[in-house]
Formats: C-alpha cells, sequence, structure tokens
C-alpha cells in the first residue's frame, strides 16, 4: 500500500499515551508516494471534528466532496507521528490545495526547511 502527500485515511492511534491522540480517527497523509514505496511507516496528522477547540497553528478543513469528511475540522499540524502501515485502515479522501499549501507552510517553518 502506497500513500501521496494529501490524502486522508482512518488510522488506529491506539496505544496512545498522555495528551496523544486516542482511538481510530482521520488523519492527512505528510509523506510523498516515492517515501511511501520505501518505507514500512506512514507519517500522518490526526484530524479532529472539534473545531471549537482550533488554535493556531491547527489547519481549518472545511468538509467537502473531495476529503469526504463529515463534518468541518481541524488538522492537529503540531501532531506529526508516523505508524507503521497496518495501522491505516482505510482511504477517506483528499485534501484541497489551499489546505495543503497551509500544512506545508507549517511544515516549512516547523522544520527550517
Amino acid at each position: 500500500m502506497t500513500f501521496q502527500l494529501g490524502e486522508i485515511y482512518w488510522v488506529n492511534f491506539e496505544p496512545s499515551i498522555g495528551r496523544e491522540y486516542k482511538k481510530v480517527r482521520p488523519a492527512l497523509v505528510l509523506q510523498d508516494e516515492k517515501i511511501s514505496k520505501k518505507s514500512p511507516y506512514v507519517t500522518v496528522v490526526p484530524i479532529s471534528g472539534q473545531i471549537e477547540k482550533w488554535r493556531p497553528p491547527d489547519v481549518f478543513i472545511a468538509k467537502d466532496h473531495k476529503n469526504k469528511l463529515f463534518e468541518n475540522s481541524i488538522v492537529k499540524i503540531q501532531q506529526i507521528s508516523s505508524f507503521d502501515k497496518s495501522r491505516i485502515l482505510g482511504k477517506i479522501g483528499e485534501a484541497n490545495s489551499p489546505t495543503l499549501r497551509q500544512v506545508r507552510g507549517y511544515l516549512r517553518r516547523h522544520f527550517k526547511l
């Protein structure tokens, strides 16, 4: 199974510790297909439907026909995680270009790229 930057999948975040995200939830893939083919891991960030808890640098993602989310949500961009591909349960959809631009901008600042 390969993954592309911007795809949204159901991911099993259990077991988790402390304030890490828990349970099965949507997540945005942060790696490209080339890396995905070579690695047993996939790097993701969780997506939460609790938009009332939005705070910078979270990225708002409006539900639409492309991402197929159930509700408007937020990408919890500071919660970057890499998991074994067995935690990936199924594809939901894909993020749109404006959302990906915001995510890429945050990653460039976070990692000083």
